[in-house]
């Protein structure tokens, strides 16, 4: 048996390195392990802010690291690595760095989302392949809009109900565009305003249908996807809407039973909204029943749920680690 496969035990800390340390992802990661009791950042890669204290980057961090950005890369040094790139950079650096075989791989961008027999990276939605997830090598975290969508659907998959096309609206914060300014995330723009983009056509529809499909056994529906720009700085709220001749009881006791378990997806009995999940890594989901018509609702931080949370919840899964641990974040009510 080869060191890579060998059975993980529980680890005293998780030696972490981070490349792609100072955008918003990285920065957000960097808030959770600091303070993660099984984890130790060694490394927070920047090759622009090398030298720099991570803490005059990512300004919420003052008085909890004494981090600097560097421009090295000592993987032999750590045991998992968190890929926060842009999308499309990830499979580059990995053909450009060959890396110790033992080291597990966290990878944010969508490179890897899609299956296929150019790599063996597994899909890391915790609420539908956790068993996978605790025996992988390499991890490809979820999008964000995918995470919030899917979460409202999987039940659904499971009983077989995706038969018709499913309208999905949802939208998201300013944060969900990443750190560098463009015409539509700058603050004058997105203030008092709001848009549609790639309608029908975003790319996270693939690994929606991945998942549906993985669980369902055949998805022959459209999922009809508008996603919005909205003018907050983080959460996504999804509208998913679908014909359906099966009682509601029946369906709410689908969702309740699929999301008993799960530490952060939880099935709400009354309507939802976004401050219950900012700042957090939970997801909330919510059905009603219009006649025919199905109506869910779901949501989530999409930095924290639909980003590094999620990765961490991942990491705590990968080394054996409480599911939760470093994850225990409450809302802001007000």
């Amino acid at each position: 048996m080869s060191n890579a496969n060998r059975p993980r035990r529980m680890k005293e800390k998780v030696r972490v390195g981070i490349m792609g340390a100072a955008g918003y992802t990285g920065g957000e990661l960097l808030r959770l392990l600091v303070c993660h009791p099984q984890a130790e950042v060694i490394f927070a890669h920047s090759e622009s802010h090398a030298g720099h204290a991570v803490c005059d980057v990512h300004e919420g961090l003052y008085g909890d690291t004494d981090l600097t950005f560097t421009d090295a890369m000592p993987f032999d040094a750590i045991d998992v690595l968190f890929l926060c790139f842009g999308h499309g950079k990830s499979r580059a650096f990995l053909q450009e760095h060959p890396l110790p075989e033992t080291l597990r791989i966290i990878d944010l961008a969508q490179d890897f989302r899609i299956a296929d027999d150019s790599h063996d990276f597994v899909y890391g939605l915790p609420e539908l392949n956790r068993a996978r997830i605790a025996s992988a090598r390499h991890i490809a975290n979820p999008g964000c809009f995918a995470t919030c969508i899917q979460l409202g659907l999987l039940p659904l998959a499971q009983m077989g109900l995706l038969t018709s096309a499913v309208s999905v609206n949802a939208i998201t914060g300013s944060t969900g565009a990443g750190q560098k300014p463009s015409p539509t995330t700058h603050f004058s723009w997105r203030e008092n305003n709001m848009s549609i983009y790639k309608p029908f056509r975003h790319q996270h529809i693939a690994e929606i249908r991945q998942s549906l499909c993985q669980l369902q056994g055949h998805l022959d529906c459209d999922i009809d996807f508008i996603p919005y720009r909205g003018c907050f700085a983080r959460g996504i709220f999804a509208t998913e809407v679908l014909h359906t001749a099966k009682p509601f009881d029946e369906i709410e006791a689908a969702f309740k039973a699929y999301y008993a378990q799960e530490p952060f997806t939880h099935y709400a009995e009354g309507p939802i909204d976004l401050k219950q999940v900012v700042n957090t890594n939970k997801a909330l989901v919510h059905c009603e029943k219009y006649d025919d018509k199905l109506l869910v609702t779901a949501c989530i931080d999409n930095l924290l749920k639909g980003a590094v949370g999620q990765a961490v919840q991942n990491m705590n899964l990968l080394f054996g680690l409480n599911e939760t641990a470093g994850l225990r974040l409450k809302a802001s009510a007000f």
